[in-house]
């Protein structure tokens, strides 16, 4: 007979949370889930997103190994 002592309390339904306001409700073995980050507000989602490229990884190389883009 296994032993029922073993495993954690299930609630199931648990109130995941960003910012104090509730998202959804799943099953989890903690009472209440804080995020960061989600969907809504996730900055490749919300196209809020800035990509830096300040200098390309052929760059880097050539520079890195003085290379210049002229020779063969």
């Amino acid at each position: 007979m296994p032993k029922s002592e073993i495993h954690p309390t299930w609630f199931k339904d648990t109130p995941v949370m960003c910012d104090g306001k509730p998202l959804c409700l799943i099953g989890s073995t903690k009472r209440q889930l804080q995020v960061d980050i989600w969907l809504a507000n996730h900055p490749f989602y919300t196209e809020s997103q800035i990509l830096i490229d300040s200098e390309g990884r052929v760059e880097k190389f050539m520079k890195k190994y003085q290379l210049n883009s002229n020779d063969e």
